[in-house]
């Protein structure tokens, strides 16, 4: 590697064969943006697409646009971009609703199948640093279908992997630490101990490259907002397996919120609900037409590195950039209390570095923000930091870490205002 120097950095941005996707974005001027693992970029394109969706399809042509400009189709259309992104095929996903209804519906889905199968398999299993919407959607289904949910550190899952067992449920890249969970593997070993997974794609779509149907996962719930660039509160997405899908439709089997959207014919308009076939039954209420259009915009960006070489060019430049930044603040930030929370190890590591403070961590990052570097804060005291190849560049890590060396080193964080606590961190 040439040395860490602001011209080596630049040097490797002029051989960056992504560079251009990067002209895909609005970016603010004097921004460097390290937060898009909690709120994606506007892509360029969104801002005229809403503006075609709200000034043609609804100021002019109104109704007719749920079939002149397709929006009845939009979860379908947007869900089969979203599966090229995750190893699914075509009709296997849909864009809807948010990621808690999403997994609300799947849990549902897969204890209804346990407790068909295997009714002595009464525990629902996660890892107790994962996503507390995660938690609280589980936490309520156990109430309700008298399941225990057991949460447990990362390395205590293989030991829940038992008869006792009915669904494991995990964020594949924890959102505090950014440390990945090998799918493939896991999935495998809760298959053999005879129950079923479902994985949160919440920080991995986009993010890292994703195999479901190669990893023969269970099901798979995501959202739209953050590395998908779909903007904020986008819709998310659903998936399961082919074969579960199959059984219900053969069983008549429904998932728990059976919304008109996803019956088999919405405009039959009948008083008793029938499920479409596959993944449309999990498709609830009506979808919106202009945050699918605005998704649909930031899954494109997407697709357009198809031809550069896709997700595994992504990740690539994905490690490149966190490597950096890793060595560059061990190096300049020596002996001010951060300490690496985000595994060294690539192979289990995603799009972001997190780093624990001992003491200011929410001020530092608000004094970073107040100089043009967003990342965000994580209790307790995670300095959290996302990296998006698709618009990030080398030099912006070097200046990232330069803006952090001096808030340290001038203890700009000790201000009052960059202490005063905000709703949102």
């Amino acid at each position: 590697m040439p040395a860490m120097t602001r011209q080596a950095c630049a040097a490797r941005d002029a051989q960056d064969t992504l560079a251009p996707l990067r002209d895909q974005f609005d970016l603010p001027a004097d921004t460097i943006y390290v937060d898009g693992n909690s709120l994606g970029v506007l892509p360029r394109a969104a801002a005229a697409r809403l503006q075609q969706v709200v000034r043609q399809e609804w100021g002019r042509d109104l109704i007719q646009s749920w079939n002149k400009a397709g929006w009845i189709e939009q979860p379908q259309r947007v869900g089969d971009k979203i599966a090229r992104l995750i190893g699914a095929a075509p009709g296997e996903v849909v864009a809807a609703d948010s990621t808690s209804l999403n997994l609300y519906k799947v849990l549902s889905v897969a204890l209804a199948l346990v407790q068909a199968d295997a009714p002595r398999r009464r525990v629902i299993v996660s890892e107790r640093d994962n996503f507390p919407t995660d938690l609280y959607i589980a936490e309520s289904l156990a109430r309700q279908w008298g399941f225990e949910l057991r949460l447990v550190a990362a390395d205590e899952i293989g030991a829940q992997l038992n008869d006792q067992l009915a669904v494991l449920m995990l964020t594949q890249v924890n959102y505090r630490s950014g440390r990945m969970h090998p799918m493939a593997e896991l999935t495998t070993a809760v298959h053999a101990a005879g129950a079923l997974v479902i994985w949160d794609l919440c920080h991995s779509a986009g993010a890292v490259p994703v195999d479901l149907s190669g990893s023969s996962a269970d099901f798979a719930v995501g959202c739209g907002y953050k590395y998908l660039n779909g903007g904020p509160g986008a819709p998310a997405f659903v998936w399961l397996h082919p074969r579960h899908a199959a059984r219900m439709d053969a069983e008549g089997l429904w998932q728990p919120l059976s919304g008109w959207m996803g019956h088999a014919s919405p405009f039959e308009f009948t008083p008793h609900y029938r499920p479409a076939k596959g993944i449309a039954r999990f498709v609830c209420g009506t979808p919106s037409a202009l945050a699918l259009s605005a998704l649909e915009c930031g899954v494109d960006t997407f697709l357009a590195a198809e031809p550069l070489g896709g997700m595994a060019a992504l990740r690539e430049k994905s490690l490149a950039l966190t490597d950096l930044f890793i060595d560059l603040v061990e190096q300049r930030c020596a002996g001010r209390g951060l300490v690496l929370q985000t595994p060294r190890d690539q192979a289990v590591r995603g799009s972001q570095v997190s780093f624990l403070c001992d003491e200011g961590g929410y001020a530092i990052v608000q004094a970073l923000i107040a100089r043009g570097v967003v990342g965000d804060f994580r209790e307790p005291g995670i300095l959290r930091f996302g990296f998006t190849p698709l618009y990030l560049r080398f030099v912006d890590v070097w200046d990232a870490v330069e803006h952090l060396v001096q808030v340290m080193e001038r203890g700009e964080w000790r201000q009052a205002r960059f202490n005063q606590r905000a709703a949102v961190t």
